[in-house]
């Protein structure tokens, strides 16, 4: 059950009841509701129905930005329906691969301006390919009421937060039976060869005396226990296996084992939202001549869900991205996955060990565990020097081998993974637990195969992040670190990556102080993103300095500088626009090579699109010439400048997203150069993914 850390308990109940309603109205096989806190971007899972809390563990937190459709409907605020499989797959593959063959709905929670959770309803894909009328009104309803319910709360003081683990709803039933119903329903169980019922979570909450007899233990032995933990002979892993398959596919599920010696049992599973029921009968010995291809004891590590959680947290790094996304997914991952208390993540960094991600730990208890040598006799360090995982089942067994550990609160347990790439140590994983416990084999063996994942993923980002800093350092090399100061003239200037590749793109903009009274402004655009285009880039910005500095015309400049693009000869091709200000005599005159148009908002609140004749794009024609365009520019004036990756979007018409760029320019009627330049970029970002970088620069002429 989860606690609630704060808000009344009313208030939990009151969501829970909706919560309860919803699954009632849309009848799906499984639905999870999440909580966004306000203090961090991540979905936390508060809720379950129709699965188990081991099989959701991965869900726990969802990170906003992630490939997930519950994330997806917060970003982008509105419902997302996948109702084919081969769509499903296609655009959700990390949740497809371990929840196949489903129809989905998730939908957004929002009060006013602010998104404060999500839902998401699972369906067997053999439902119909839409989503229905009734299904869509009962999730906009809950929504809705929920998105009250929670701002009220948080209006309150109490608002909702999540505990440590989700709510799970009981299943929800058309009628509870009556006595002669539950005498009925108990002789139908005992007079089949073998009946069994198991919960969602594998426990055996039924099983007659036949089933009892046919696995060979007495029914107070599996009561409440997992048969196959219990039994280790049933095909392990198959029994569980298919419990989990079946449970999360909603189909019924048949395999076959041999209970040694020799005899043949066949297993029918047959599940719903409230668990699995299961019909075991004996089968004849297969034929001595016909080779006997009954699942057979396995060591495999772990429960009915430990290969489900590593395969999810293969799949979950092959997203990440940088040392603090696998960070986070990890973390996300292991702590719920395998009933960790807490987690530390660290890297080697010139013979020390550095934190760089941690959960469940405070950060003053580990500031000095943070830069200590590998040559130290601390339980990290001598771990990754011997280079061979230490698990330790309670702090004494800890203390006897490290007689200067320091037990963090009730931390009993302890493993230290060492991270090795090619005999090479990349880092360490420790995990911590609030009670003793014994790692078996099997377990010891999985948590192994974990950090090998881990390792492999922590080197790729680390090689990742150092690639990053040196394409940020070159970037900020080729761009102004600040605008001069021109009298008259308010300007604020923003650049944003698109994220991919080295991350150096070939956008960029100048402003250029030319005397007391006049300045002038450029901005462009290189193509690529390479090392290539950012050379190019600081190149076209030192030329046009140049000729802007010896006072050539707009023309004239983009020509020259065309002139230069075509005698480097790179292979690629820029778009640019440049703009002098007579700040004086309030007009601009202006250039542009194939660049978009420049925005301009009057003192009197109006807004229009400065239509220029457009050149030709540099580096395409030597000869190429260039018009120069006079327009007033009175005090009081807003002249914005910005590459296309503002407004180039898939699907999106560039001609209408100039258009609808120049409205939120005039919806924000401020002087405020630096908070007008934020909203714009707002407004770009909002729900459209963007490929490209963007680059702007906003002037204001002072009255």
């Amino acid at each position: 059950m989860q606690t609630a850390a704060d808000g009344s308990a009313a208030t939990w109940e009151e969501l829970t009841t909706l919560f309860r309603d919803l699954v009632q109205k849309a009848a799906p096989s499984g639905a999870m509701l999440f909580l966004l806190p306000p203090t961090e971007p991540v979905l936390q899972l508060s809720m379950l129905y129709g699965t188990s809390w081991h099989i959701a563990a991965p869900w726990a937190r969802i990170r906003v930005e992630e490939a997930i459709p519950a994330a997806e409907a917060v970003r982008d605020r509105h419902l997302v329906w996948v109702g084919n499989p081969d769509q499903f797959a296609l655009h959700y593959p990390r949740l497809a691969l371990l929840v196949p063959e489903h129809a989905l709905a998730a939908a957004p929670i929002v009060a006013g301006d602010d998104v404060l959770g999500a839902v998401c309803l699972l369906w067997p894909s053999w439902r119909p390919a839409r989503l229905g009328r009734g299904e869509r009104a009962a999730i906009e309803s809950f929504c809705r009421r929920a998105g009250l319910l929670l701002r009220t709360a948080a209006e309150g003081g109490r608002p909702l937060v999540p505990g440590s683990r989700p709510r799970v709803l009981e299943p929800v039933r058309p009628h509870l039976p009556d006595t002669a119903e539950v005498m009925a329903a108990y002789d139908f169980a005992v007079r089949l060869p073998g009946a069994m019922s198991l919960d969602l979570e594998g426990r055996t909450t039924f099983v007659s005396d036949a089933a009892a007899d046919l696995l060979g233990a007495s029914p107070a032995e599996l009561l409440g226990a997992r048969p196959w933990e219990h039994l280790r002979w049933p095909g392990e892993p198959t029994f569980a296996e298919r419990f989990r398959a079946s449970v999360i596919s909603h189909r019924p599920a048949h395999f076959t084992v041999v209970r040694p010696p020799d005899r043949r049992l066949s297993f029918h599973l047959y599940p719903d939202v409230s668990g699995v029921s299961v019909h075991i009968t004996p089968l004849p010995p297969a034929p001595s001549h016909e080779p006997d291809r009954s699942a057979r004891h396995s060591a495999a590590p772990g429960g009915p869900t430990a290969p489900y959680h590593l395969m999810h947290l293969a799949a979950a790094l092959t997203e990440t991205v940088g040392v603090d996304d696998v960070t986070e997914k990890v973390a996300d991952q292991l702590v719920p996955a395998f009933g960790a208390s807490g987690l530390v993540l660290m890297t080697v960094d010139e013979g020390r060990l550095r934190i760089v991600g941690h959960r469940g730990y405070d950060p003053a208890f580990l500031a000095p565990l943070d830069g200590v040598s590998l040559s130290s006799s601390a339980p990290p360090a001598r771990a990754l020097t011997l280079q061979q995982p230490a698990f330790f089942t309670d702090f004494a067994q800890l203390r006897s081998t490290h007689p200067d550990a320091v037990r963090y609160e009730d931390r009993d347990a302890w493993a230290f993974l060492p991270l090795i790439i090619r005999g090479r140590p990349v880092g360490l994983l420790v995990l911590s637990y609030n009670r003793a416990r014994h790692f078996l084999p099997t377990e010891r063996y999985l948590l192994v195969s974990v950090a090998g994942l881990v390792a492999q993923a922590l080197d790729r980002a680390r090689l990742y992040d150092a690639k990053q800093r040196l394409a940020h350092a070159l970037q900020r090399d080729l761009l102004p670190r600040d605008l001069p100061a021109v009298p008259g003239l308010r300007v604020a200037a923003r650049y944003l990556s698109a994220g991919h590749g080295m991350d150096i793109g070939g956008d960029f903009y100048d402003l250029i102080r030319c005397d007391e009274n006049s300045a002038a402004a450029v901005i462009g655009d290189v193509q690529g993103h390479n090392v290539q285009a950012a050379a190019l880039m600081g190149q076209l910005r030192t030329a046009v300095h140049a000729h802007a500095a010896a006072g050539t015309g707009p023309g004239e400049l983009m020509a020259r500088t065309n002139q230069l693009m075509c005698d480097l000869n790179p292979g690629l091709f820029a778009s640019c626009l440049y703009i002098h200000l007579d700040l004086a005599e309030h007009r601009a005159a202006l250039a542009t090579a194939g660049h978009p148009p420049p925005l301009l908002r009057r003192p009197d609140g109006g807004t229009e699109i400065v239509r220029v004749p457009v050149g030709l794009l540099l580096g395409i024609n030597a000869d190429a010439d260039y018009a120069t365009t006079d327009i007033p520019l009175p005090p009081g004036t807003t002249l914005a400048l910005y590459t296309d990756g503002l407004v180039e979007a898939p699907g999106v018409d560039i001609d209408d997203a100039v258009a609808e760029l120049a409205r939120q320019l005039d919806r924000h009627p401020t002087d405020d150069i630096d908070s007008l330049t934020d909203a714009l970029l707002r407004h770009a970002l909002r729900g459209v993914p963007r490929t490209d970088d963007i680059a702007m620069l906003l002037m204001h002429t002072m009255r």
